[in-house]
């Protein structure tokens, strides 16, 4: 294996509480004034590798690079030779010669892994199985501005323990949330993530709570997020699911268990009358979309540490 120095943004809980923090606030910087960063990584290259489609990753990622002076690279799995069987150990090294930064959107999360073991460019999880960290930097952000001071506030997370729910979990005490999770029975997330969440809340004295009860995981609760039923390589088992998440919607009356401040969140693309009912999606407490620009400036931020020298440092 090469000598890696670089860094890279695998997991949110690779993270401190304080370089988290500067993330934050080197975001609100790049959001409040785009101008300032128009040539912070000019002449510099992110390849970007996709296999799994997607709306909000490659769009944002690659207005961010453009924004930022750079040049952004899509990869789908027909345009690279991971698709053929290549090793990703020559991918990720035949890539580190050409470009500045990779991005990942894998099904395997230990794909991405190997990139950044292989390769010597910083490497971006744009999302695994496993975990979804650019998401959640985007949701803690969302919440941020919403509410200020994160610290002593809860987010629930109602639905399936995926990838979303494993980064929340783990970016939750980093933010000085309290983090709750409701699943149904047989759908909570991966024990190895609840015990780095737990651990991780230890350290921080917050809160871990996983529950069967959807207004447990609510009650009290600043923000409230789902995701969907059935995550993409999932088609198979949407009718299983479907019948296993029955009466587990995220509706007005559950909404009413939270905060009165309280907002709701969703990575999207959401389908209402499943997982939320569009009276929650589309109504006052709903930031989703205010969430869904976050994704851009959160990822500047990202692209600006790993890429843009020390004068983007976190730390």
């Amino acid at each position: 294996m090469p000598d890696n120095p670089a860094q890279h943004f695998i997991s949110v809980h690779d993270l401190s509480a304080d370089q988290l923090a500067r993330l934050f606030d080197l975001a609100a910087r790049v959001k409040a004034g785009p101008g300032d960063y128009a040539a912070a990584l000019a002449g510099k290259t992110l390849a970007m590798i996709f296999q799994k489609s997607s709306t909000r990753t490659r769009v944002s990622f690659e207005v961010g690079m453009v924004q930022l002076g750079g040049h952004a690279l899509f990869l789908s799995s027909r345009d690279i030779q991971i698709g053929r069987g290549e090793p990703i150990s020559d991918t990720a090294q035949v890539l580190s010669r050409y470009v500045d930064g990779i991005m990942a959107r894998t099904f395997a999360h230990q794909d991405v892994v190997d990139l950044a073991a292989y390769g010597s460019v910083p490497v971006i999880n744009g999302l695994t199985d496993e975990l979804h960290p650019c998401q959640v930097v985007a949701d803690f952000l969302t919440a941020r501005e919403e509410f200020g001071d994160l610290a002593g506030r809860r987010i629930a997370y109602v639905g399936d323990g995926n990838n979303v729910a494993h980064s929340l979990l783990l970016g939750a005490p980093k933010a000085g949330m309290d983090v709750a999770v409701a699943t149904p029975a047989g759908y909570q997330p991966d024990e190895r993530y609840v015990a780095k969440a737990r651990a991780a809340a230890e350290a921080a004295g917050t809160k871990v709570i996983l529950t069967d009860d959807r207004r447990e995981a609510v009650a009290g609760a600043s923000v409230v997020y789902t995701d969907v039923w059935a995550s993409m390589g999932q088609e198979e088992e949407a009718a299983r699911r479907a019948q296993a998440f029955a009466g587990w919607t995220v509706d007005a009356a559950l909404m009413a268990a939270a905060r009165e401040d309280a907002i709701f969140l969703h990575c999207l693309p959401a389908h209402r009358g499943e997982e939320v009912a569009a009276e929650v999606i589309d109504g006052p407490q709903s930031r989703v979309f205010d969430e869904a620009e976050n994704r851009l400036h959160a990822q500047k931020a990202i692209m600006l540490w790993l890429m843009g020298g020390a004068d983007y440092s976190i730390g």
